[in-house]
């Protein structure tokens, strides 16, 4: 008798969006994978990427039990084998050279997985070692930053109501692509189209003409890096014609003389020269913002992954507040979340500049280092030196600023452990490699993107199939580590229930708990019961209450990002040395380094050409679609040329994420892929100095044609 057919509910973990989705299944076969259409958010709709979720399970490259490195060969081996030779290595490491010698990486697909999340800080507590690395300073670390200084926590951040908003401003974002990021929105097509159908208007600012500002109402090319000078114009313009408006957080906000001070010099003639965006463009937009009365602005990765990610991120929240879209219903508001609630006191709130690393000196942000700074942690002697590493889902080879020294800091590695489930172009170089269940085999609960969504609501959804025996989930592998390490050091550790019971409790005791909502009274169980999730309502102003500052003031002027102002001031023109400058963009079909093993998500054209110009190409003799040679400071890579008038004369484009065909990587249809990787370019020394992210956008580089 054959296996019955079941309907499974489920949100899918492959981008920030998290859509609901229908899986039908039968037996360990999945039938088909749908939208779901009573999820409160998305409601129905999906995109590419979620059929993606059967090949992950299914996929034959995906190891399922520990595997040791013997010479260049892989040896399966037990998980007692396993956890016994990891525990160690790592105290033997740590015990020669000190806490400092154990360095971890996290990449961002652990954030989608919420065993990891709940129990990968209490594993990583019992290392005692400042070298904590990950992709939030590859990415995001300028919001989160700048949510600390203004509001007191770092997940404070002001989402855009897209839903209600009557001008959007999006400036180094391409949400049609990414599915909406630091904004979880589902459907953002649709959600996008909405504003201009009921009157309002999209502006999209960026150096190419991308799938957004093909559906935008205005386009603007902006030269790459320069965005700040158009920022702190705006700025400056607003308060000099004396349009501010603050609404009712006008007595909650301090500072706000002090920015109007500080951003006096720069003026709509100085954004104009640098940007290419004329001045009186400029003041039109500003006007319109200030004018409208439901209108947000918004940036992302463009602006943030720059030489002033800081300043950008900290001059739209000015922008926010002075045209009183903060708050506001149709700007920006806080939302509120079921778990992990953000108010004056709560957990998590960060931390800036308690320690620096080693041998640059950069700050930390909430215990970690920016990830510029692993590589020469790794290769510098000296004490403190990292010797050992672990990676939780990471692979900075491929995502991180210049990969050849990133390659090279990993080869020279005494240790290596990696979670994860892929050998691929970082954990090839581990000793030990331990991989978590299916993403289908655990239950799942999104705690780090509901706090980021345009409409609230909450849900937990069961695994869909049981996990095969042997194998072990992510908290499991650390609970068990972790136990072992604390033997061998003799230290006390706890090892923590399953997440969902943690997660319980959490909700229980936050703001829809019984003692503080017993109207909701919401707990795990009645979460758990509605498969679709709970409609927990739109965004509403509360951040007056929320503000978790110590004065309980939103505070306008961070010292840190006001003396960065001077570096913006005196900022001359880029490396002379090469001509053009380099940025990424993103494709609806892929996530950064981990979505290329799956051959619905890889068919069709090849991705990772080098997108120019025309004239660019005229003018340098190229031919499109022939081979070039793309140079920066640190490395040069080959691949193919396609003309394109997307892009601003002078800029060149070429996606994130691949690159995986190395020796010794097992992703069979990844490393047969002759994609190339940007990092290979990208310069670990061009950093926003103010915060030290990554600068990956605005990369000085010169194209030849190959020889």
């Amino acid at each position: 008798m054959s296996d019955a057919i079941k309907t499974h509910f489920k949100a899918c973990h492959l981008c920030e969006a998290i859509c609901g989705l229908e899986i039908k299944t039968q037996g360990r076969e999945i039938l088909s994978i749908k939208g779901d259409k009573k999820d409160p958010v998305s409601k129905g709709f999906i995109c590419p990427k979620a059929t993606a979720i059967a090949d992950i399970h299914n996929d034959s490259d995906r190891i399922k039990m520990p595997h040791k490195r013997v010479g260049e060969d892989w040896q399966e081996i037990s998980w007692s084998e396993a956890i016994e030779m990891a525990a160690q290595k790592l105290v033997e490491i740590q015990t020669l050279h000190g806490d400092n010698s154990v360095g971890f990486f996290a990449g961002n697909p652990g954030v989608h997985n919420y065993g990891n999340m709940t129990h990968g800080p209490s594993f990583r507590r019992i290392f005692k070692t400042k070298n904590h690395f990950s992709a939030t300073s590859l990415d995001q670390l300028p919001h989160q930053l700048t949510s600390w200084a203004m509001y007191g926590h770092q997940f404070a951040l002001p989402i855009p109501d897209i839903d209600h908003t009557q001008m959007m401003v999006i400036m180094g974002g391409n949400p049609l692509a990414s599915n909406g990021s630091i904004m979880t929105v589902p459907n953002v097509p649709k959600r996008l189209k909405a504003i201009k159908d009921r009157g309002g208007k999209l502006v999209v600012i960026d150096p190419r003409r991308t799938e957004t500002a093909e559906i935008a109402s205005q386009h603007l090319f902006i030269k790459p890096g320069t965005d700040a000078y158009v920022l702190m114009a705006m700025i400056n313009t607003i308060f000099q014609e004396g349009w501010e408006n603050t609404g009712h957080l006008t007595n909650h906000i301090r500072g706000l003389n002090r920015v109007k001070e500080a951003v006096m010099e720069f003026s709509l003639d100085l954004a104009q020269d640098k940007s290419g965006i004329p001045a009186g463009v400029i003041k039109q937009l500003t006007l319109e913002l200030v004018e409208t009365e439901k209108a947000v602005f918004y940036g992302r990765m463009g602006v943030s992954v720059q030489e002033f990610g800081g300043l950008c991120q900290w001059a739209i929240q000015i922008i926010n507040l002075l045209i009183g879209a903060t708050d506001s219903v149709g700007g920006a508001l806080l939302t509120s979340p079921a778990f992990a609630y953000v108010t004056k006191g709560a957990p998590g709130a960060g931390h800036f500049g308690r320690f620096s690393s080693r041998v640059s000196g950069l700050p930390e942000f909430s215990g970690e280092l920016p990830s510029v700074a692993l590589a020469e942690e790794i290769l510098t002697p000296g004490e403190d030196q990292i010797k050992a590493m672990i990676s939780i889902a990471g692979n900075p080879v491929i995502s991180s600023a210049n990969a050849n020294t990133m390659e090279q800091a990993f080869e020279s590695l005494d240790f290596y452990v990696a979670f994860d489930f892929y050998i691929n172009a970082t954990t090839r170089h581990a000793d030990l490699i331990l991989p978590p269940t299916s993403p289908l085999e655990h239950d799942h609960f999104d705690i780090a993107f509901l706090r980021f969504a345009v409409h609230n609501s909450v849900r937990l959804n069961p695994a869909i199939f049981e996990p095969q025996e042997g194998t072990m989930h992510d908290w499991q592998i650390f609970n068990a580590l972790g136990k072992r390490i604390a033997e061998l050091k003799n230290i006390e550790f706890k090892e923590l229930p399953a997440p969902d019971i943690l997660v319980g409790l959490g909700i229980e005791n936050d703001v829809y708990g019984a003692e503080q909502n017993p109207e909701r009274s919401l707990t795990m169980e009645k979460i758990k019961a509605a498969k679709h999730g709970i409609d927990l309502g739109p965004l509403k102003p509360s951040m007056v209450d929320r503000i978790a500052s110590k004065d309980g003031l939103i505070n306008a002027a961070p010292e840190f990002l006001i003396k960065d102002l001077d570096r913006l001031a005196s900022q001359k023109s880029q490396n002379c040395d090469h001509d053009l400058l380099l940025i990424g963009r993103r494709h609806v079909r892929s996530n950064n380094s981990w979505m290329h093993n799956y051959h619905r998500l890889v068919k069709g054209k090849p991705r990772w050409q080098l997108m120019m110009h025309p004239d660019d190409l005229k003018s340098r003799g190229l031919e499109n679609e022939g081979k070039v040679k793309i140079s920066s400071r640190v490395g040069e890579l080959t691949t193919t040329v396609i003309a394109t008038d997307e892009l601003m004369p002078g800029v060149v484009s070429l996606p994130h994420g691949w690159g995986h065909n190395k020796k010794g990587v097992r992703m069979g249809i990844a490393a047969k892929q002759k994609g190339v990787n940007c990092n290979e370019l990208t310069d670990d020394k061009f950093i926003d100095k103010a915060t030290g992210n990554a600068a990956l956008n605005g990369v000085p580089v010169t194209v030849i044609a190959a020889s």
